[in-house]
């Protein structure tokens, strides 16, 4: 089924876009098997046409071209948008990336048998280097599960995680970016400071997180243990290593965890 299903966005602002570049990057599927619908006509046609998509004029005909249905609007919107089209919807799968709408809420929206999942993407899934998580709670079949894991598994790290934890987990996986790039320009700009050029700060600082995750990735090792394993007694790292513990460094970013979760 992945070889031929549709994709429609019913909403089509960052995030769907971010979604419909990694499809597209990744080749997982090209632009002309995805559909979109928003609100400013002229914007919706000037994205979709730079990516091969097909632009729709409502909600309504996007659901009508499309197999599985990704909910993109804003979260107050939900709602008054899927409300005139819950009868269609009852035969798709429906695909919500939609803040603070688990599967609890959408049961109270959409039709009894509508198959539906609720996720959480971020936006490094434009490049196909994605986290999406998904809520356990959810009513797709073994074969839908199947075919939506086949599709974003190529995007993204795809995460299941109970009802209570999709908070906590989006707030990582979807805040993280805006902390590791100001993690990137801090690390660049110690460099520059220090006579590097910009750009190759930049572009060490890039690859070296994006290295060192993809270690831990794949060898499952403890970040303390990565970690002590660049620290040599009496060496550099160590010294760099202590001037962020004595200002809070890993105190702060729990913090921020913390202030985002109580808000």
């Amino acid at each position: 089924m992945k070889q031929h299903i549709k994709i429609g966005f019913i909403g089509f602002g960052n995030m769907a876009q971010a979604i419909a570049d990694g499809l597209i990057g990744k080749q997982v599927m090209t632009g002309e098997r995805m559909y979109a619908c928003a609100k400013n006509w002229d914007k919706l046609c000037a994205n979709t046409e730079k990516r091969g998509m097909t632009p729709c004029k409502d909600p309504k005909e996007t659901v009508e071209q499309s197999d599985m249905v990704i909910v993109a609007v804003k979260p107050y919107m939900v709602e008054a948008v899927l409300a005139p089209i819950r009868e269609i919807l009852k035969d798709k799968i429906v695909i919500s990336v939609a803040a603070g709408w688990p599967f609890e809420k959408y049961e109270k929206v959409l039709l009894p048998g509508t198959h539906h999942l609720s996720t959480m993407p971020n936006t490094p899934i434009s490049v196909g280097e994605g986290i999406l998580i998904c809520e356990n709670a959810h009513s797709l079949s073994d074969a839908e599960m199947d075919t939506f894991r086949q599709i974003f598994s190529s995007i993204a790290l795809v995460q299941m995680v109970d009802t209570s934890q999709l908070s906590v987990a989006g707030t990582l996986a979807g805040c993280g970016p805006a902390f590791t790039s100001m993690f990137l320009e801090a690390l660049a700009d110690g460099a520059v400071k220090q006579g590097l050029a910009r750009d190759v700060s930049y572009r060490l600082a890039s690859q070296m997180v994006a290295g060192t995750a993809k270690l831990q990735l794949e060898s499952g090792a403890h970040p303390g243990a990565m970690k002590d394993a660049v620290c040599s007694p009496g060496g550099t790292t160590i010294v760099g290593v202590a001037a962020l513990e004595r200002r809070g460094f890993r105190s702060s970013v729990i913090d921020a965890i913390d202030a985002i979760e109580s808000r």
